[in-house]
């Protein structure tokens, strides 16, 4: 018989039919997000679990009793409890890697959309207040030849830093856990230890992931060591940031401007301060949102799947759980 699978939402029909071939499917059929007392219904009689960041934990691990994989369509696995998944045996996967060319083409964007005031002038055009003679007050920055300090060199780190190098040929540095000398050599960055990388960059990027012990890796002391110049940006995820203190580094002058597609909570709320700063360039999370990338990751998401239930080791369980 074949291992039953819940997917809990809407993804790309050739995806699917991939599934249904090897595995008996379930699927949510809602206009909106499934509840959480839905998925722990759907979850009690099923083998197999595809989604994109919901909770695995031990409350769901429970009302599961056959569950053996949980396949996520994401980079990030903030959502699954290791340790509970551990103890019970479940295999949880994540797609890393495809997403790394599109997610870099949106830092690049923040850090252009950023420096040049894209949003903020486009909005100075429409509302009518472009005025001969504005000149000054118009300027933006220049990336081109600036300082770009990478905190997290994976592999999307590689992929910005290629684009900055080649690109825009600027002077690129890192911070990461460990050195990383084939991406030293080949694309002529240099590790900086954390501090010294803030205190020099132009543009300081954060790509690390959420960790315990990068919960709020950026606050004050960081934002203090920056340049009054320094844009800040962050695509890795909003608790990688004490985000009150980036307001005040904001609102004091600290630093000059930030780019963010993640934050603390997310969707943000309506009155929070950033939705009101002229130097703040606010995304909604679309780090990986093209149509091209976001099937890739369901179809990977996929394999990892039926690979998992069909005796077979995935290609990308995540690290903690091998």
């Amino acid at each position: 018989m074949k291992p039953s699978v819940f997917i809990d939402r809407q993804i790309p029909a050739e995806v699917e039919a991939f599934i249904a071939e090897h595995c008996m499917i379930d699927k949510w059929e809602g206009k909106t997000p499934i509840t959480r007392q839905h998925l722990l219904e759907k979850v009690a009689s099923t083998h197999g679990l595809l989604t994109a960041g919901a909770k695995i934990d031990e409350e769901l691990i429970v009302h599961a009793p056959q569950l053996k994989a949980v396949s996520s369509i994401s980079v990030g696995y903030n959502h699954f409890d290791v340790k509970a998944m551990r103890a019970s045996g479940i295999i949880g996967t994540n797609t890393p890697h495809v997403l790394n060319d599109t997610v870099a083409d949106l830092a690049l964007a923040l850090m252009l959309g950023t420096a040049r005031r894209v949003a903020e002038l486009d909005r100075y055009v429409k509302d009518g207040k472009w005025k001969t003679g504005d000149g000054v007050k118009l300027f933006g920055k220049d990336v081109h030849h600036a300082k770009l300090g990478i905190i997290g060199m994976g592999r999307i780190g590689e992929a910005v830093a290629r684009r900055a190098r080649f690109g825009f040929e600027m002077d690129v540095v890192y911070y990461n856990r460990s050195h990383k000398p084939d991406a030293e050599e080949q694309l002529g960055v240099r590790y900086f230890e954390l501090n010294d990388l803030l205190a020099y960059s132009d543009f300081v990027l954060l790509l690390a992931p959420l960790t315990p012990e990068t919960v709020k890796l950026i606050g004050p002391k960081e934002f203090n060591l920056m340049k009054s110049s320094a844009i800040f940006i962050n695509i890795s995820r909003g608790q990688t940031v004490d985000e009150q203190a980036l307001i005040e580094a904001l609102q004091n002058g600290t630093i000059a401007a930030a780019g963010l597609d993640v934050f603390e909570k997310e969707p943000i709320d309506a009155d929070h301060p950033f939705l009101t700063m002229d130097n703040v360039l606010t995304l909604p999370h679309i780090g990986s949102a093209t149509s091209e990338t976001r099937f890739d990751m369901a179809m990977l998401a996929a394999q990892n799947l039926v690979c998992a239930l069909t005796g077979q080791t995935p290609p990308n369980i995540v690290d903690e759980l091998i």
